[in-house]
């Protein structure tokens, strides 16, 4: 059997303590952590806004949702916020024309969508 270059090992030991620091974890902060590295490799995500049961906006190529924090209390606001296009025909394409907004999200019994107005 061949020996173990010293990379390898580096390698393979820092896998091994990862693995164990994670299983120390609470759930909570096993979630914090999995949000963190979504944050930082992003996502192709898609919101749909539905009143009902009919689709009535959809937004495409959403890098990531955001939870507000408050600028003196850092504490978390009610909504989530992100930026994605404005999938005005509800084709799933961001076609030409389409721009990117701003939007947010309600956590409140009312339900709504901000968005920044794409015209």
């Amino acid at each position: 059997m061949k020996a173990m270059t010293l990379p390898s090992a580096r390698i393979l030991l820092a896998a091994a303590a990862a693995m164990f620091l994670l299983a120390s974890c609470t759930q909570e902060q096993q979630n914090k952590i999995s949000r963190d590295i979504q944050n930082w490799t992003g996502t192709n995500g898609v919101l749909e806004v539905y009143a009902g049961d009919k689709l009535v906006r959809r937004f495409v190529k959403i890098d990531k949702l955001s939870t507000a924090m408050g600028t003196d209390d850092r504490s978390p606001r009610p909504y989530r916020y992100g930026y994605g296009v404005l999938d005005e025909n509800l084709n799933f394409v961001a076609d030409p024309g389409e721009k990117k907004v701003y939007f947010e999200i309600s956590d409140y019994a009312s339900n709504y969508v901000f968005f920044e107005s794409p015209r």
